[in-house]
């Protein structure tokens, strides 16, 4: 027996968060009654469970690595038609990105149907490094670099230490291309951050995220993860941080 909202999130519906939401909404039934109480525990072989009229599969659980283009939203669909990460895939199964990169942004991409795994691995307490490249209009001066290193205050609270270096500089055209490892996920952070020292962003691009890299990997390019990769990541992410 598990609890409700982990086997919506196995079965790749959604993360657990929000399976919780959905279940305190009313929009799934077990066994054709609306259930409502968080924390409810299903057999998930035996009980039929409907979340929005639509009974759950337990889907094989899948994880691809992801090349994201720049110009393609981090998301299954959108409202405005535009091309969406999984555009570029071709599975049966459901599958959504584990967090996001914006629009502008391209890089390493994490996508699953396994919604418990990527709930923790977006979790913040887990400290998962992500490396992302930079080029940014002017030249961020030692002091500004030092502001970044320390933590830079935004809208919704003060980044934690990052690990920033500059890796080349163009004096004429006055642009820096600038190395930043982070380990938050706060909306546009790396944009954010920049703009907070008034060198905004040009080109951004996550280069890494743990010890997965875009290493003979083109822009749209996504490949499975290799069974020793997901162990790896299922160690950090279910393993409670010193």
């Amino acid at each position: 027996m598990e609890r409700l909202q982990k086997v919506i999130a196995q079965a790749g519906i959604s993360s657990r968060r929000k399976a919780e939401t959905l279940i305190s909404d009313g929009k799934v039934r077990v066994n054709g009654k609306v259930v409502t109480e968080l924390g409810v525990k299903v057999n998930a072989h035996k009980d039929e469970i409907e979340v929005e009229g639509v009974p759950i599969d337990r889907e094989t659980p899948v994880y691809f690595l992801m090349y994201k283009p720049q110009g393609v939203i981090s998301s299954v669909k959108d409202e405005k038609g535009r091309k969406v990460v999984t555009d570029f895939i071709d599975v049966e199964q459901r599958v959504f990105p584990v967090g996001r990169l914006d629009y502008d942004t391209s890089g390493l991409l994490l996508l699953t149907n396994d919604g418990d795994f990527a709930n923790q691995l977006m979790h913040p307490k887990f400290k998962i490094e992500k490396v992302y490249v930079a080029k940014v209009r002017g030249i961020p001066t030692r002091e500004e670099i030092k502001r970044l290193q320390d933590g830079v205050m935004l809208e919704d609270g003060k980044t934690a230490p990052a690990k920033v270096k500059i890796m080349s500089f163009d004096k004429k055209k006055q642009t820096a291309i600038v190395r930043i490892v982070i380990h938050e996920g706060k909306n546009r952070q790396v944009r954010r951050m920049f703009d907070a020292i008034s060198h905004p962003v040009m080109k951004l691009k996550r280069e890494q995220y743990s010890f997965l890299n875009l290493h003979s990997m083109n822009p749209g390019d996504v490949r499975p993860l290799k069974p020793i990769e997901v162990k790896h990541l299922r160690e950090l992410a279910f393993t409670k941080p010193s």
